[in-house]
């Protein structure tokens, strides 16, 4: 009896750590892969400020004669006036093509293998994030090439998140999806730190370096996604977690019919029911139907606009306020970044203790409206209140965004009026960051025709974009609320 006992304890044991190994591994390699994605983004906003620099202050090659030319040193054709709106133009080739791509690339997704999907839209990012900076050397001033390089880049870069949402929504439970999303979601800031960094190195020697090496980074992450990427529980025998009664026994293996629980300290062996999967996607209105989808998606757009924004502009901004130069102000810029995976992980520990999503979401919102008002006015006084005010921004701009984009996503996806169909987590995931990308190609844009009228109202745009998302997010801060006050019934899902 004792022997037996002992086996089905050992065999417990051997299924969890099996269980426990894959989930770790899968948040591993979609971090790294999503980390590459944003890393391959990044360069574009290190690379501006040498593209069109201050020719005075840089010294003149002796072999050079030229007179009366404060362009030389540009990279034609942002040697002109209006480089601000070629800077516009080119941000929003990404942002827009990645908008509207992102409304389809969820249906592909739910629709192809998710790993065949990742590893080719790595594989292609990689060779068009490198094609931008192939410019340099062939010697290519033409704005349509760039523009064209950046309208593919934003087409492929969609089948990124969709895909990594789906496979971690996969893998994980409710339970503390905040937390671990929270986490989990730095890679979006570690890859923009990256990005900054390795554009840093080459943008003043050779610029064209600092997008062929984070292509080569992302085509490598994209060989790796091909070989390892395990994308559903069900493929390695596997139940696939519960994602609404968090108090339920998960059972772990699919293929078993009976399920070893520990009850008061022996061994209960008990039926499992196995509830049958819908398997069939899910339409993009039945998507729009779950309750909360469009609120968030709406807010995500506001919130998004804002942290683009920065993305896109911080580094120019730093270095024509601050006077940096071009290395040190996109290292500058990484500190908003820094804040970002702090911010992110506190919203998600926040909206796991509270239970209230919308409601974390909103508080940071309403706070981080004075802090952008502040920045603008006193974030460049001194080293240490620069550091200070880009880490508290960065914080409560981007935490909100990757609660929404993480947990907020993955729990719409999973929702309790779907009936067990998972296969909706790529669809809602995609409509919801789609509906954000709207906003994040409308921020560079509007930064980029603002901002020859005065730093100070793109600052006040910024500011009323975060107010607006607060507003869109006030009927279920409402909702929230009365939960807490035992009004209303606490859901499930």
């Amino acid at each position: 009896m004792y022997t037996d006992l002992a086996v089905c304890y050992a065999f417990v044991r051997l299924i969890t750590f099996s269980v426990c190994w894959y989930r770790s591994s899968i948040l591993f390699l979609t971090f790294i892969f999503y980390t590459s994605y944003h890393l391959s983004r990044k360069p574009i906003s290190i690379v501006k400020s040498e593209l069109h620099r201050n020719c005075s202050t840089v010294i003149r090659p002796a072999d050079l004669n030229i007179t009366n030319n404060d362009t030389w040193c540009d990279w034609a054709p942002f040697d002109q006036n209006n480089y601000q709106t070629l800077f516009g133009i080119l941000d929003n080739s990404f942002l827009v093509a990645y908008a509207i791509g992102m409304f389809f690339s969820g249906m592909f997704g739910e629709r192809l293998p998710l790993r065949y999907y990742l590893s080719a839209g790595m594989l292609l990012s990689g060779l068009f994030t490198a094609l931008f900076g192939l410019g340099f050397y062939w010697n290519i001033h033409s704005l349509g090439y760039y523009a064209f390089i950046q309208v593919m880049n934003g087409l492929v870069q969609t089948t990124g998140w969709p895909a990594v949402v789906a496979c971690v929504g996969n893998w994980f439970g409710k339970g503390k999806r905040g937390f671990i999303m929270g986490v989990w979601n730095s890679h979006t800031s570690v890859g923009n730190i990256l990005g900054s960094l390795i554009a840093g190195v080459f943008v003043s020697s050779a610029w064209g370096m600092s997008f062929i090496v984070p292509g080569l980074i992302i085509t490598f992450t994209g060989i790796l996604c091909f070989f390892f990427l395990v994308e559903k529980p069900e493929d390695v025998n596997c139940t696939p977690p519960h994602h609404h009664d968090s108090g339920e026994t998960e059972p772990l293996m699919q293929n078993s019919p009976h399920v070893d629980r520990t009850i008061n300290g022996a061994i209960s062996t008990e039926p499992v029911e196995i509830v049958a999967e819908h398997t069939e996607a899910i339409s993009f209105c039945r998507a729009l139907r779950i309750p909360g989808v469009v609120e968030f998606s709406l807010c995500l757009l506001f919130a998004k606009l804002v942290s683009y924004t920065f993305l896109y502009w911080l580094p120019l901004y730093i270095s024509n306020v601050a006077h940096f130069e071009a290395k040190e102000a996109g290292d500058m810029s990484t500190l908003f970044d820094v804040g970002g995976i702090v911010g992110g992980i506190v919203a998600g520990l926040v909206s796991d203790y509270t239970g209230g999503r919308a409601t974390t979401c909103c508080v940071m919102l309403l706070v981080a409206a004075p802090m952008l008002f502040l920045y603008n006015y006193i974030g460049q006084t001194s080293l240490g209140v620069t550091i200070g005010m880009l880490l508290l921004c960065g914080g409560l701009v981007n935490g909100p965004y990757a609660l929404i984009t993480t947990a907020v996503s993955a729990d719409l996806g999973t929702h309790e009026s779907l009936r067990g169909n998972s296969r909706a987590l790529s669809t809602v995931t995609a409509i919801i960051d789609g509906t954000g990308s709207v906003g994040a190609a409308l921020g560079p844009l509007l930064a980029g025709l603002i901002s020859p009228t005065g730093w100070n109202n793109v600052f006040y745009m910024l500011i009323s974009a975060d107010v607006l998302a607060c507003l869109l997010l006030s009927r279920l801060v409402y909702k929230e609320v009365q939960r807490w006050c035992g009004c209303v019934p606490q859901a499930r899902g």
